[in-house]
């Protein structure tokens, strides 16, 4: 990473971890580069990465502060990304699962109605490579990223695809999240066969149940400090 990707990164993981608050003055440029011993011009360019993310706003006469939270781009890779850098807040965890159950489960099911073969090929494609690499390795959570990818891509809605490089981050991040502490305590490739299953069947209610729940006990795997116990998901 280069320098300024560097300290925009340390910024950007302060600001989402509540540790640098919303509206908070961020130090001058002057006094910050000296302290991080870098150039003001290295400084600067991570403030522009920063804005453009929509984590810092800078105002004439006033400095550069910290944005209010509804103007994040929290979907942005890197800013996913930090916010997993930490313990992220249990609330901020939920509404993402919360968002990939919105999205995704939608997809599954127009996905179901308007998937190719070609696409569904991709898909039993990428989900033997997850069955042979296993997420705990990067190949196997590319071949996630790659199903999920083509889930959305198979809805034929290009609102729903533009989505794909923020929940493809969030699939990513979270799955390596989850495996922080100890291996996945349970085998996720299954729910993935049970999506693939009604999509080829083109059943698009089953479709739209089965990533719900997949989704749904993804959220369960993934343990947080002070997450509230969950409920088991009931499958008929």
């Amino acid at each position: 990473m280069r320098l300024h990707g560097t300290i925009a990164r340390d910024i950007g993981i302060g600001i989402v971890s509540g540790r640098l608050k919303p509206g908070q003055i961020l130090t001058g440029e002057i006094d910050s580069s000296a302290k991080l011993a870098v150039s003001r011009t290295a400084y600067r360019e991570a403030l522009r990465i920063l804005a453009a993310k929509g984590l810092v706003e800078s105002r004439p006469k006033v400095g550069t502060k910290v944005s209010e939270e509804k103007n994040w781009h929290l979907l942005d890779p890197d800013v996913v990304g930090w916010t997993f850098a930490n313990e992220p807040d249990w609330v901020m965890l939920k509404n993402l699962f919360e968002l990939r159950d919105i999205v995704e489960s939608h997809a599954a099911a127009l996905a179901a109605i308007r998937r190719s073969e070609t696409q569904l090929r991709r898909m039993r494609q990428a989900l033997d490579a997850m069955a042979r690499h296993t997420l705990a390795t990067e190949a196997g959570r590319d071949a996630d990223k790659e199903f999920h990818s083509t889930l959305l891509e198979a809805g034929h809605n290009p609102y729903i695809i533009s989505l794909t490089t923020g929940m493809n981050a969030a699939v990513v991040v979270t799955t390596i999240f989850k495996q922080r502490l100890r291996p996945l305590r349970r085998d996720p490739i299954p729910d993935h066969a049970k999506v693939l299953d009604a999509i080829a069947a083109k059943d698009p209610q089953r479709a739209r149940k089965r990533m719900s729940e997949l989704i749904q006990l993804a959220l369960e795997d993934t343990p947080a400090v002070n997450a509230p116990r969950l409920a088991k998901s009931k499958k008929p």
